[in-house]
């Protein structure tokens, strides 16, 4: 049995934040024409939380909804 499905469902719905991230460094460097310093490392601290808490909400989702899925599939077998 795989114990360790929590994380892999936490992880793999999550992983969407990093999405956010990298998207949001390729639209820097194509489209924004940000040439002072302190201005970029506002750019990316933001951004870096937004794509944080993307992570944590899209990977809180992806668990209960796991969770709820494997419960409602032990809850259906029946054990004689």
């Amino acid at each position: 049995e795989d114990y360790h499905w929590w994380w892999r469902s936490f992880l793999t719905a999550g992983s969407s934040g990093l999405y956010l991230f990298l998207y949001s460094i390729m639209y820097f460097y194509t489209q924004l024409e940000i040439t002072n310093p302190v201005t970029t490392v506002i750019y990316f601290g933001y951004m870096f939380i937004a794509a944080l808490v993307f992570f944590l909400i899209t990977g809180t989702v992806g668990f209960y909804s796991a969770w709820q899925f494997v419960w409602t599939i032990y809850a259906a077998v029946k054990v004689d």
